[in-house]
């Protein structure tokens, strides 16, 4: 009977977390969508379209400035009061911080002041989803049975393509359904507006859950850690830059397939926004589908494996997701960008799980929401930014491939450094270190 609770208590969690995390990367994407299609008229209109363009990614780029910060202060509380009540906390300050973007005043109304409320606004996203994704990942794969952790562990990962996928059919209902000119007027707002209702759906869920067993255990056993983001620094950044080494790769392409395409594709292939859109929403569903498939197989194969043979098949991906654009045919792209959904989720779906399990328990948050966010930052955060320059600069697309390929190559890399028993640890409760608690 307690076993027969215990999965239910598991996957009562592991949704809770995809259906939060849906949420919270539902309001991070809408800036994205909007920073490729909106921004750069309402917010910086006095400069020419690619420094406006420039522009905008750089405040989605602010974004990501603010996550590692958001991780060391969520993760720290995480590990010292417990996993979900600091959830609670992070959904609602990004809740928040995306409802008050769909009601910024734009340019023409305050000028200038209207690109800084932008940031601000940006940076409240940035700390709130700093602390989620860690923190969820964490809270769903110590409720998982053993030997299920990869799977389970999918759950709050997939929140990503969802999120992606929910943002974009709202971004392209809203565009279809309204004028040109009411949409750039004020209908781009309303995504940003629905996110209130979001947020307390995955509130109300987020509080019906329990807290996390491991953590639970943990606390009769020893006193929190005071300062566990010195723990992870002194005694575990070795594993810290080993993920971020695994998942950047995953993070930068991920970030050109979400965003930069909507406006390079329009700009450089002739290609609609609608179109673009629709390719996008396809690649996410194909993300979404097979996240479970790569989180089943990190569980009966290792996660090693799925990551190398993920990692190669990025590399690829890498290297011909700009001349499959340039051709402008559209079977092609959309071909491509369907497929491209299913290489990002072998790659993402479990790296969640492998970065949770390089940390001790009394850690994990901090250890996790530091890595994860880190190789965010320096992966999908800047990569947006570094290609629109790079093709202003250059006027060619091969100047980005070539970046993504030496990302990726970096990548595949350090997959092939994972330890080959990674999978037969992830059941286990990795051992604390005497002094851990001073």
């Amino acid at each position: 009977m307690m076993g027969t609770d215990n999965s239910r208590a598991a996957r009562r969690v592991s949704w809770a977390a995809f259906i939060g995390t849906t949420i919270e990367w539902y309001d991070f994407f809408l800036y994205g969508t909007a920073a490729a299609l909106v921004f750069n008229k309402q917010f910086f209109p006095a400069m020419d379209p690619v420094a406006g363009s420039i522009a905008a990614f750089g405040t989605m780029a602010v974004g990501f400035l603010a996550r590692p910060l958001g991780g060391i202060v969520f993760g720290h509380f995480g590990d010292r009061i417990g996993r979900r009540n600091t959830l609670v906390v992070s959904l609602l300050i990004m809740g928040i911080g995306t409802t008050l973007i769909g009601l910024l005043p734009s340019y023409s109304s305050i000028g200038v002041w209207a690109a800084v409320l932008l940031i601000v606004m940006r940076i409240a996203q940035g700390i709130g989803l700093g602390g989620e994704l860690g923190g969820a990942v964490v809270l769903t794969m110590e409720h998982a049975p053993k030997g299920r952790r990869a799977l389970f562990g999918a759950f709050p990962m997939m929140g990503t393509p969802a999120g992606m996928l929910c943002a974009n059919l709202v971004f392209l209902g809203t565009s279809s359904l309204l004028s040109e000119e009411s949409f750039m007027s004020w209908g781009w707002r309303v995504p940003f507006l629905l996110s209130v209702v979001l947020v307390v759906v995955g509130l109300y869920l987020r509080l019906r859950i329990e807290e996390s067993p491991d953590y639970e255990n943990l606390v009769e056993r020893r006193r929190p850690v005071k300062l566990p983001i010195a723990v992870v620094l002194r005694d575990h950044w070795r594993q810290v830059l080993h993920t971020i080494a695994v998942i950047i790769a995953n993070s930068a392409l991920a970030y050109i397939f979400m965003v930069y395409v909507l406006s390079y594709g329009v700009a450089a292939a002739g290609l609609s926004r609608t179109f673009l859109l629709t390719c996008v929403i396809g690649g996410a569903a194909t993300w979404l589908a097979t996240a479970p498939l790569w989180g089943h197989l990190g569980d009966r194969l290792g996660l090693r494996a799925v990551f190398v043979w993920g990692s190669v098949i990025l590399l690829v991906g890498a290297m011909a997701i700009f001349p499959a654009i340039d051709t402008g045919n559209p079977v092609l792209v959309a071909v491509f960008m369907v497929a491209m959904g299913a290489v990002l989720s072998m790659t993402h779906a479990p790296q969640g799980t492998l970065t949770a399990s390089f940390f001790p328990v009394a850690i994990r948050y901090s250890g996790t929401s530091a890595a994860y966010q880190l190789a965010a930052m320096l992966g999908g955060g800047i990569t947006p930014l570094v290609a629109a320059s790079l093709y202003a600069a250059t006027g060619s697309s091969l100047s980005i491939t070539g970046y993504l390929a030496a990302v990726a190559v970096i990548s595949l890399v350090a997959a092939l450094v994972i330890p080959r028993n990674d999978a037969e640890r992830l059941g286990d409760l990795p051992a604390v270190p005497a002094d851990i608690t001073k």
